[in-house]
């Protein structure tokens, strides 16, 4: 077991969860002292406190305990990649690009917008906790945003909040691809 991979991982992930560790030892029932010195990898635990932990911070037991480290690049063939998710008749489907990590803070997709004719879902918004950076790599879209509305070409970028009220609306029957970057706050 590597201490030190353990660690970082319960670091990284409180970090991501803006959570103390405090906060994190008080819903565990340990010290402060002792989740310090798990993060720094200057002890070890049993594996019910490490449960524990999981449990606070939202995460498999499994993922702590992983030996694995995270690769510092991840190839993704367009042969290997995963066909379309998502249903065209709610506006979209997407492709996922890179799965580096489900705890790395990025996920970046294609986002396919239905052509207008196919597109039963005009008019209804869309919010999410991430942010968003959206580059227009075909087609053109109308970006409505928060009560306003933007026209975007190719080679057309934006970056938002996801909280606010988005969607992506396709101006003709060509629909169109959109390089999409959803970003975990912190």
């Amino acid at each position: 077991m590597d201490l030190q991979n353990i660690g970082k991982k319960i670091k990284q992930i409180r970090l991501r969860n803006q959570k103390t560790q405090q906060q994190i030892a008080d819903d565990c029932g340990i010290s402060k002292s002792l989740l310090s010195k798990i993060e720094n990898g200057q002890t070890t635990s049993a594996v019910a406190t490490l449960s524990r932990i999981s449990d606070a911070l939202g995460v498999q037991l499994s993922w702590i305990l992983d030996d694995k480290t995270e690769q510092d690049i991840v190839f993704q063939k367009n042969s290997n990649r995963q066909t379309r998710f998502g249903d065209e008749g709610m506006g979209y489907s997407y492709e996922l690009l890179a799965n580096r990590s489900k705890y790395s803070g990025i996920e970046p997709t294609i986002v396919h917008v239905t052509p207008r004719k196919l597109n039963q879902r005009l008019d209804q918004t869309y919010t999410h906790s991430q942010d968003e950076f959206i580059y227009i790599l075909e087609g053109s879209i109308n970006l409505l945003y928060d009560g306003s509305e933007q026209l975007m070409e190719k080679g057309d970028s934006a970056y938002f909040q996801g909280s606010k009220p988005h969607l992506f609306v396709p101006v003709d029957d060509d629909g169109a691809q959109v390089l999409t970057c959803f970003i975990d706050r912190i």
